[in-house]
């Protein structure tokens, strides 16, 4: 029988490479202390970019980097965590889409030489591809959308750094929105990389980045590419090649409260962040908003110039303080817990952030048999 709750932990922007430079295995540190916990998760979202590519893309020995780092789960297997593909985790653009992501994460089980997935050791069946995905526990439907890239761009992640304005397809946006009107009587949970435009902390137009005194831009969160980063969008800007679209804000708003969750990530921001007047944290359209980033200590620190926010500079902190969510349904509540757990000491002590700690309103009660 299935027990009264599901525990899902939400995590992404490990950037395996930079951290092992300064010789600290991201992802591997967040998984020998997440099965610490008690209770532990049950499954595991990973809202992408395990890969630290930028200027390149990822390579064969970054993969084996993070399937080694995987290897240390005891209590759970690698077929319980549920992949997105980040902007980091991209191939070129004269590759097979998502080559490498597919090949060392590998959602489908399609190459279980390289990734070691094997799809019929998932808790919860797949049903998809690997751009767009879902998954089901009870009435929680997950719908799992990956980062592609912009097909109009001329210009590959090679020269665009890891080209940060978020994309789908228009083929993504029209199944998740067939998903959704077709399953009225279930708790819509979307994931992917990206927040929504204006939703969680530094997701609005330009707030990836900041003006130094001479009016020019700077790197705040995301470096800056006129042809990769329009408006310096830390968002999800392009569905289906249209530039700021704003498709999915669009229905949200259209539609309030029939998506109960969206989780993502790609900004690496304090957990007590709150630039743009927005936390990690947030409710719009009734919709629950997760930024689930980071567990990266060293990708992208070198950008932290912000002397608004010097105090954490000074604490070594930075903008990428390693830690994650854990998030909890329980059987016949119609409201989900958020918890928030840091993996470093530098920012505050380690351990669970009682502070950031949130109760969420799911619009029903949820089902888990």
């Amino acid at each position: 029988m299935m027990a009264d709750a599901l525990r899902v932990w939400c995590f992404g922007c490990a950037h395996v490479i930079a951290d092992l430079r300064h010789g600290r295995e991201s992802l591997a540190d967040a998984i020998r202390d997440s099965e610490q916990w008690e209770p532990t998760w049950d499954i595991a979202i990973n809202i992408g970019d395990l890969s630290s590519a930028v200027f390149t893309t990822p390579d064969d020995e970054e993969g084996r980097v993070v399937v080694r780092q995987l290897g240390v789960l005891r209590r759970h297997r690698r077929e319980q965590i549920y992949s997105v593909c980040g902007n980091h985790d991209r191939s070129g653009r004269d590759d097979r889409p998502a080559d490498w992501w597919r090949r060392w994460v590998d959602p489908l089980g399609e190459h279980p030489s390289t990734s070691g997935i094997d799809p019929s050791e998932r808790p919860y069946p797949i049903e998809g591809t690997w751009e767009r995905y879902s998954f089901r526990v009870g009435n929680l439907l997950f719908l799992m959308m990956s980062d592609i890239i912009e097909p109009t761009q001329k210009l590959g992640r090679e020269v665009l750094g890891g080209n940060p304005g978020g994309v789908v397809s228009q083929e993504t946006f029209a199944w998740w929105r067939e998903m959704v009107e077709g399953n009225p009587e279930s708790i819509i949970i979307s994931a992917h990389h990206y927040m929504l435009r204006d939703t969680t902390v530094a997701s609005g137009a330009w707030e990836g980045m900041r003006k130094d005194d001479g009016g020019n831009w700077r790197p705040r969160y995301h470096g800056y590419h006129p042809q990769g980063t329009p408006q310096g969008a830390s968002y999800l800007y392009y569905v289906g090649s249209v530039p700021d679209a704003g498709a999915f804000e669009g229905y949200l708003e259209r539609h309030p409260g029939r998506v109960a969750l969206w989780i993502g990530g790609h900004t690496h921001a304090h957990p007590d962040d709150t630039h743009g007047g927005k936390s990690h944290v947030e409710t719009k359209w009734g919709t629950n908003f997760i930024n689930a980033s980071c567990l990266t200590r060293h990708h992208g620190v070198s950008w932290f110039e912000d002397p608004g926010q010097a105090g954490s500079a000074r604490r070594g902190a930075g903008h990428c303080v390693p830690h994650s969510r854990l998030l909890t349904f329980t059987e016949g509540r119609n409201e989900a817990s958020v918890q928030c757990y840091l993996h470093t000491g530098e920012f505050l002590p380690k351990g669970w952030h009682s502070s950031a700690e949130r109760t969420l309103g799911l619009g029903r009660e949820v089902r888990l048999r």
